[in-house]
């Protein structure tokens, strides 16, 4: 066994780990923090494929922005933990037909790739100087250049309403008012 398909299943157990915990956590901020170990596991899986850029966007959006936002609304939200488990066990039925089911289909990769079947077709070898975040970043600003930018309006206008939602009226609250300030005189301050 190589270094490098040690280092899968180690990852691979990790990542396992953390998304049955994420499942089975009590506390809903440590099932965030689970689900943060998870996609840095996943993170590791994408740094050893290769693929640098899709394993630092995972980690810098995902673990960065989106589980923070994550962990800022569990926390700021009264949850009520009682209410979640009895979702849980409502929901554990179908839960345990969706697992059997990828049981299955990874017995069944497994098994095609036992016989020595290659049904993906093989990949050809890659220059010695090639770059996938070149690449991706190349497609991404020529050919989806307005998709690209569609999506950064969008994410902007979310930001902007999560901010108008989240701002309230606070008694003793100090706010400036700006016509105020702009219609002062010189004379009128020390």
């Amino acid at each position: 066994m190589s270094f490098q398909t040690l280092l899968f299943y180690v990852f691979a157990a990790i990542l396992v780990f953390a998304a049955l915990r994420v499942v089975t956590a009590r506390n809903p901020v440590h099932a965030v923090l689970w689900l943060v170990l998870a996609f840095v596991t996943a993170a590791a899986h994408w740094l050893m494929l290769k693929a640098e850029f899709l394993a630092i966007v995972l980690v810098l959006v995902y673990v960065g922005a989106v589980m923070v936002l994550f962990l800022f609304v569990v926390m700021m939200l009264d949850v009520n933990i009682e209410k979640l488990r009895e979702g849980f066990a409502r929901n554990a039925p179908l839960g345990a037909l969706i697992a059997l089911i990828v049981i299955i289909e990874l017995y069944y990769a497994f098994w095609v790739r036992h016989l020595g079947l290659d049904v993906t077709g093989g990949t050809a070898p890659l220059p010695e100087n090639y770059s996938n975040t070149a690449e991706i970043g190349a497609v991404l600003y020529t050919e989806y250049v307005y998709p690209f930018q569609l999506a950064a309006v969008v994410l902007l206008i979310a930001i902007i309403a999560a901010i108008t939602l989240t701002m309230r009226k606070r008694p003793g609250l100090k706010v400036q008012d700006i016509s105020r300030q702009v219609s002062v005189r010189s004379r009128d301050r020390v």
